[in-house]
């Protein structure tokens, strides 16, 4: 699903668009919470899910692969489980880089497939909304500079159900620094929460930090990967926007690449988005391979 977030969502105050909106929203918010009152099926091995209430772009997948490296130095045999849909092949060859992948249209499924097998823990990214099965752990992931948006459930907000599902969770993962201000906000839903910070790291060859740069990202939350370049001091002269998802043409491409030589400048994009390219564009286009650092405080 190709997705490009309303500008209206992230806007501090009401608009126009979310008030119209919101008759809507007040119906997903029922749904939602008719889903929470069915009772999940308990697995006999741990279930640890790594999710977001706020739409995309928050850090699930590399926070998922750094929670992956951390268990697996544990000695314990973990798999991924990712919910199958034919616009996230990117997600699942970058997880498949790191471990094992089980990927169906039911997470349930995939649950009940490791029910036989040697894996000792069920690592999910994305499915804190999955109500089907009951879950060991459920990290939350925030990120600073969209924070909730205008505070609005879907389609009149960013949100995928209201913040009192935070009851269900555990702890919390922001992307950014320590703020009392939203710890309290959230510990008014579940004063149980724990809460840590994590930041980006990306990997870059040092051959290329000093050329200029077009940057591209078809991403949740394309801004994040422009400010960490920015953040990199790389010379970042052109950013360009699509889609959550986006599937790339080849008009797109070669407008970026023209523009690219004609200011002799290289194509930087995200791992997830460098998936998606086509075979004959790959050796024209960098990109960066993201990390996490995770810090309680």
């Amino acid at each position: 699903m190709q997705f490009k977030k309303p500008k209206f969502w992230d806007k501090n105050r009401q608009t126009i668009f979310s008030l119209v909106l919101f008759p809507l929203s007040v119906i997903v918010y029922f749904v939602t919470k008719l889903k929470r009152l069915k009772k999940g099926k308990k697995f006999k091995f741990p279930i640890i899910c790594v999710g977001n209430i706020y739409l995309g772009g928050t850090g699930k997948t590399p926070i998922s692969i750094e929670i992956f490296k951390i268990i697996s130095s544990m000695n314990k045999k973990t798999v991924f489980i990712k919910k199958f849909y034919p616009y996230i092949n990117d997600e699942i060859k970058i997880l498949n880089k790191i471990g094992p992948v089980i990927s169906e249209k039911s997470r349930i499924r995939s649950l009940k497939n490791l029910e036989n097998s040697n894996h000792e823990v069920a690592l999910l990214d994305d499915g804190f909304q999955d109500t089907k099965f009951l879950k060991d752990l459920s990290i939350i992931c925030f990120d600073e500079t969209n924070w909730i948006g205008n505070g609005n459930i879907i389609p009149s907000g960013p949100l995928r159900e209201s913040l009192d599902a935070l009851k269900y969770a555990h702890c919390i993962m922001m992307k950014g620094k320590k703020n009392q201000k939203r710890e309290s906000q959230l510990l008014n839903y579940n004063k149980k929460l724990q809460f840590f910070y994590f930041d980006y790291n990306i990997e870059i060859e040092n051959s290329i930090r000093e050329k200029k740069a077009i940057a591209f990202a078809g991403i949740g939350n394309p801004e994040s990967f422009f400010e960490l370049l920015t953040e990199k001091n790389l010379n970042v002269i052109k950013k360009i926007s699509f889609p959550d998802h986006h599937k790339f043409t080849n008009n797109d491409l070669d407008k970026i690449i023209n523009f690219a030589n004609e200011n002799n400048a290289i194509i930087l994009t995200t791992e997830k988005d460098y998936e998606r390219l086509e075979h004959k564009y790959k050796s024209l286009i960098y990109y960066t391979k993201l990390s996490v650092k995770i810090e309680k405080i």
